[in-house]
């Protein structure tokens, strides 16, 4: 006998479980004694489903949002008219502190750190953690008992910041026991590039890099603004300095370790091949304005290289997968784009020599010549139309509505084109998917680890629940329908009526997939050039394609 298959059954798949969207509620009973009810609500990191990790994330918005108002508050033109308010919230942050401070204290008796403690509220006192905490709060309610100078206490209340220690230092020990046993240059390697000995260490990392480029982008911005840059210049200027300074070492960090990743293992090739990358360059642009004008400035004048600071902005495009598939998408149809671009140049420095030749008589002043009349040809083609160039005589008038209608589809092409290019990698990004999930679900059952991979992917094409349930459903029916037929021959198929047209709409599904996995520029000249299909299959395949 041959051996039957067994399938996972849709109701033994869990979507939001593979998505990691599972909306658990928490398994805490409501008979538990207080103590332990309100730590297994508030403060178990154990429990899944709980506020632990809510009340961790408002704490922590808390905190930054601390470091900025005692940034604004040493600025009397923003801290004077607003005094009150800055002293509400003061109080309202040192309220919170205080009230997570006994919180804490309370339920230290059913902490694991500190319940085998002979006192374990004793214990959690002199914990680092609770000493951080005390110090965000103490000089708050030292200056009601013994006069401090508003300077010194603003200082002071800068350990406040050492809370974030409590998010930072878990993540560091997880990250040590992920690279034990590993180099140092694999450690930073693990720091910097996204991999399996990374954690949450590795995610901390990225976000502080993505508030920095924010944050010095923003200062950037506002630096244009005269009456902000009077008040914050030197804030300005200290903020460029140590985001500098932090994508520097970050800079170096990823040459340093780039050797570890697969293709750069050579020390002086490699790291070279790194230095070449798109977003290596990125990382150097960001940093290279500082440098040439602190040691530059006194040869040249160059502040207008300022605005190239902006380029940092370009930072968070690594990693981000809309422009890895925006750049697949422009290097596939790279030679129908250039062709477009082609046309449109052309057209532009045509209509540009036709408007110089109509209206240079008439308008000598905008219509100078050839290169300047190129502004408004371009903006004429675009269907912009400002306004400030505009032909008086009755061939240029005529001329720009003839120009008007042919600029809506010639510069309509590069766009359409794009479009298109990106909903068809999405497309075959998601037949990949598909692809991988029929192998997954082939055996059986899906693993932990195939799991964690479908999350990714799924994470990384933006897909929702019900696509994915759509994707396991059509990959479910197909794996059935194979072990229907799989055993019979074509002529038992094709006896039944219902059986060929199951198995007609697989085969036909099959091509469908195929067609939007294969390079089909290669494909059809494979096809066209070696004739190894007839003008028929060709006409068919492209059909089957939606391509005739």
């Amino acid at each position: 006998m041959s051996e039957t298959k067994t399938f996972i059954s849709l109701k033994e798949i869990n979507v939001k479980h593979i998505l990691g969207e599972e909306d658990q509620p928490a398994d805490i009973s409501p008979d538990l004694p207080m103590r332990k009810w309100l730590h297994s609500w508030l403060l178990n990191p154990d429990i899944r489903g709980n506020h632990q990790a809510t009340v961790e994330s408002w704490i922590g918005f808390l905190i930054i949002t601390n470091l900025f108002v005692m940034l604004f508050e040493h600025i009397p033109q923003i801290y004077d008219p607003y005094k009150s308010w800055f002293h509400f919230f003061d109080v309202f942050s040192v309220g919170v502190f205080t009230v997570e401070y006994l919180l804490r204290f309370y339920l230290a008796p059913e902490d694991e750190e500190f319940s085998q403690k002979k006192n374990p509220r004793l214990a959690y006192v002199f914990s680092p953690f609770a000493l951080i905490d005390f110090l965000a709060v103490a000089p708050f309610y030292l200056q009601a008992f013994i006069p401090v100078d508003l300077r010194v206490l603003r200082f002071l209340r800068l350990l406040r910041m050492l809370k974030l220690f409590r998010i930072v230092i878990p993540a560091y020990y997880e990250f040590l026991e992920l690279n034990a046993g590993r180099s140092f240059r694999q450690r930073i390697h693990a720091l910097i590039f996204p991999s399996a000995y990374g954690g949450k260490l590795q995610e901390i990392y990225d976000g502080f890099i993505g508030v920095c480029v924010l944050l010095s982008v923003f200062a950037v911005v506002m630096e244009s603004v005269q009456s902000v840059d009077y008040l914050l210049n030197i804030e300005f200027t200290i903020l460029d300095a140590v985001v500098v300074g932090i994508f520097t070492i970050e800079y170096c960090m990823r040459m340093y370790s780039c050797v570890e990743e697969p293709g750069f293992k050579s020390p002086i090739a490699g790291r070279l091949k790194q230095a070449k990358g798109v977003s290596t360059m990125i990382d150097f642009l960001a940093i290279l304005p500082f440098f040439l004008e602190v040691f530059l400035h006194h040869l040249l004048d160059l502040r207008f290289l300022r605005v190239f600071r902006l380029s940092r902005l370009l930072k968070l495009t690594r990693g981000n997968d809309a422009t890895q598939i925006l750049v697949k998408v422009l290097k596939r149809e790279w030679p129908v784009i250039s062709a477009s671009a082609f046309i449109m140049v052309l057209l532009v420095v045509l209509t540009a020599s036709l408007g110089y030749l109509f209206e240079h008589d008439a308008q000598p002043d905008k219509f100078e010549n050839i290169p300047t009349t190129i502004y408004w040809a371009v903006i004429t083609l675009a269907s912009v139309g400002y306004g400030d160039i505009s032909p008086v005589t009755v061939p240029g008038r005529a001329m720009t509505v003839v120009l008007a209608f042919i600029g809506i589809g010639i510069f309509a092409i590069p766009a359409a084109l794009l479009s298109s290019a990106f909903s068809d990698e999405l497309v075959k990004e998601r037949e990949v998917l598909k692809s991988e999930l029929y192998e997954m679900m082939k055996d059986g059952h899906i693993d932990a680890a195939e799991i964690e991979n479908i999350r990714a992917e799924a994470n990384r094409l933006h897909l929702s629940e019900e696509e994915v349930n759509a994707l396991i459903t059509q990959i479910h029916q197909a794996l059935e329908r194979e072990a229907k037929f799989s055993h019979l021959p074509i002529n038992q198929i094709a006896a039944r009526p219902d059986f060929a047209l199951e198995h007609y709409k697989a085969l036909v599904g099959d091509i469908r997939q195929l067609g939007l996995l294969v390079d089909r520029a290669e494909f059809d000249k494979l096809a066209i050039d070696k004739g190894r299909l007839s003008p028929d299959e060709l006409a068919l395949w492209k059909h089957i394609q939606h391509r005739d």
